[in-house]
């Protein structure tokens, strides 16, 4: 991992992942992207061109003056820093600055949201991590260490997601981590036996190119709902982070199947990395 980028706000939750992203960075010498996204829409659609360019430019100006001060860090002595101001229309905007810069990490922190919030509003962080198509380590409260020692990683053993599988596998290696596979078994329609389940991680793992064996890493959790597995059997191994792949829904869909990567960061209060289907 060469670059990672760190989108803030200059609040304080901001600064919790700009201060992850700087162990990570002197850790392994990574350039932070340090990203400002610029709101203008409080700017009238009335107003004239002119008008228009002046304001933009007064705000423009005014976030350069508080990146300098919020930048003025003891912690980011000797770290190579990139910051960027960009006007924005939409949080998948960010996605494609990621692109653009090569990144391979977004690290943002999250105030989480509940209840009609949630449903209606969400968080900034929920829209970055629908559009996202590289990992997203979201975090809730300052961490001192990075030292991810134990992952959980919830998966549906489904053929579609063996890539977002290896991709976590990827960034385990590079956190020096020991990956947790867990698979919550569901009531109803969705239930599945034993053998079912068994057979379902077994095809998987074959898939992914790994060794049988790995199946005894395979932890099978019954919940009423898949959230609640995975924070049950987190919290049960005193896991250090959860790793979920999502589909990234959006529009009608999410609103009705909803993200499950995204109930997990909402409500967790382990930091917890998302992985794009």
């Amino acid at each position: 991992m060469k670059k990672v980028i760190v989108p803030i706000d200059f609040s304080e939750h901001s600064e919790y992942a700009l201060k992850a992203a700087a162990l990570l960075a002197k850790r392994n010498e990574i350039e932070i992207v340090v990203l400002h996204m610029l709101n203008l829409s409080v700017v009238s659609l009335s107003e004239s061109a002119s008008d228009l360019q002046a304001q933009s430019i007064f705000y423009l100006k005014l976030a350069e003056k508080k990146f300098k001060k919020f930048l003025k860090k003891e912690y980011l002595k000797d770290i190579k820093i990139t910051p960027i101001i960009k006007h924005y229309l939409s949080f998948k905007e960010i996605n494609g600055i990621a692109e653009e810069e090569n990144a391979e990490l977004i690290i943002m922190s999250s105030h989480g949201a509940s209840g009609v919030k949630e449903f209606f509003l969400g968080s900034n962080t929920e829209k970055v991590v629908r559009h996202s198509t590289i990992p997203v380590l979201i975090l809730k409260e300052e961490i001192f260490d990075l030292n991810f020692e134990d992952v959980v990683y919830a998966c549906d053993f489904s053929e579609k997601s063996i890539p977002a599988y290896k991709k976590a596998l990827k960034l385990m290696e590079f956190f020096n981590s020991e990956l947790h596979l867990l698979y919550v078994n569901l009531p109803n329609d969705k239930f599945k036996s034993s053998s079912q389940m068994q057979e379902m991680a077994v095809n998987f793992l074959t898939k992914a190119g790994q060794d049988i064996s790995k199946l005894k890493e395979v932890t099978f959790e019954c919940e009423f709902s898949i959230e609640k597995g995975i924070l049950k059997f987190s919290n049960l191994i005193g896991a250090d982070l959860i790793a979920i792949s999502t589909h990234g829904r959006k529009g009608l869909s999410h609103i009705f199947e909803g993200s499950v990567a995204e109930d997990v960061s909402n409500h967790s209060m382990l930091p917890v990395i998302t992985i794009k289907i």
